[in-house]
């Protein structure tokens, strides 16, 4: 398809297909003359993907870059693939390091661990040391024992096996992509869409069960 077929197709303008294409974010159509290239359906799935980090996500573009470095890196495995692009996502800000939080990390990572292990997830100390959801979970746990609330496994447990749950349900949607490629980028972009849907439906719910145990009952 030409670059206006692109266009219509994926909702994008030109001239923002083209930011793309000069950002790297999108691979260069085949030339077919020196002004003219066309373009396939993996360049319309790419710019789904794109889309989705950058207008919803709100990630800039040279992070963006990053996860695309990611899907594109051959010298992976198609898990790690998928795990190399998971880890180029956002994860929140950097820890604070101070006193006070240097001096918890040690009893969050071990909450953390007891949590991974109470799983029976298998998970590498040595892959963990450099993951960054594995440094966000070591965050928050510590955030939460420093303002006072509850954080040990037992209370941490039913939040992991409802994920759990949760990766198998989207992984199953990842796998109806037919191709390797489409499923590393579907496994990334609906990872960003999805957040925003499971943080509303989480207050929905709570708002719902806070209804029927405390308005109902009355």
């Amino acid at each position: 398809m030409k670059l206006a077929e692109l266009s219509e197709r994926s909702g994008v303008s030109t001239a923002t297909i083209k930011y793309y294409l000069r950002e790297e974010l999108l691979p260069p159509g085949r030339r077919i003359s020196a002004t003219r290239a066309e373009y396939g359906e993996e360049h319309l799935r790419r710019l789904r993907l794109v889309r989705a980090m950058i207008q919803v996500g709100r990630m800039p573009v040279a992070k963006a870059r990053e996860v695309i470095a990611a899907l594109d890196d051959d010298s992976l495995d198609h898990h790690a693939r998928l795990g190399a692009a998971a880890w180029a996502l956002p994860h929140g800000p950097e820890p604070k390091d101070d006193a006070q939080n240097t001096e918890d990390t040690g009893a969050a990572r071990a909450t953390a661990d007891a949590l991974l292990e109470s799983l029976g997830w298998d998970y590498s100390r040595e892959l963990g040391a450099e993951s960054p959801a594995y440094g966000m979970l070591i965050d928050a746990i510590g955030t939460m024992r420093r303002l006072g609330y509850p954080c040990d496994v037992g209370q941490l447990l039913p939040y992991g096996r409802l994920t759990a749950q949760l990766a198998v349900t989207e992984l199953d949607l990842v796998e109806r992509y037919e191709t390797p490629e489409g499923q590393v980028e579907a496994a990334v972009a609906l990872t960003v869409l999805h957040e925003p849907i499971l943080l509303s439906l989480r207050r929905l719910a709570q708002a719902e069960e806070s209804n029927r145990r405390f308005v109902e009952s009355t």
